[in-house]
């Protein structure tokens, strides 16, 4: 049997501080990664070809919305109504995914007649890829504040 000499033990316990203040750092930030990302999978045809059902996307939450990215928001709701307050948790709730065709200021494209000619302040546009797609031809202007996030790319992709 061999013994250890207490040196030799007392060796490595130098490196204890370092390896409690990474553990640390690594759950801080897989808690803010949390806070920020979401993955959310894509239901329907509606942005096909760009995005097709079963595909997995990685969404950044809170950041500015641009003309032309791909955003995931809360369907409208029941009546055609837009619901109001804290958007729900991920894992809990349904989400769609569309382009954003028009940001507030912008006039809103033709394909979306009966619309105000500019998008107002704090709504969106946003329309499907896909040939059939229950957007803001259907819902018309989208509350900004419906919009989950921007997504950054597909994860995994059925295609």
């Amino acid at each position: 049997m061999r013994i250890l000499e207490p040196r030799r033990a007392d060796a490595y316990a130098h490196a204890m501080p370092a390896i409690a203040v990474s553990a640390a750092l690594l759950v801080v930030a897989v808690f803010l990664a949390r806070r920020r990302l979401a993955v959310v999978t894509v239901r329907g045809e509606s942005m096909v070809p760009a995005l097709r059902p079963g595909d997995r996307l990685l969404v950044l939450r809170g950041k500015a919305v641009r003309r032309g990215q791909i955003v995931v928001l809360e369907p409208i709701g029941p009546g055609m109504r837009w619901r109001e307050g804290r958007l729900p948790e991920v894992a809990s709730a349904e989400w769609v995914v569309k382009r954003v065709a028009a940001l507030p200021g912008e006039p809103v494209p033709p394909e979306c007649p009966g619309l105000p000619p500019t998008v107002p302040p704090g709504k969106l546009v946003v329309l499907g890829d896909g040939e059939v797609s229950a957007d803001s031809r259907l819902w018309g202007l989208v509350p900004a504040d419906r919009v989950l996030g921007v997504v950054l790319r597909t994860l995994v992709s059925t295609s």
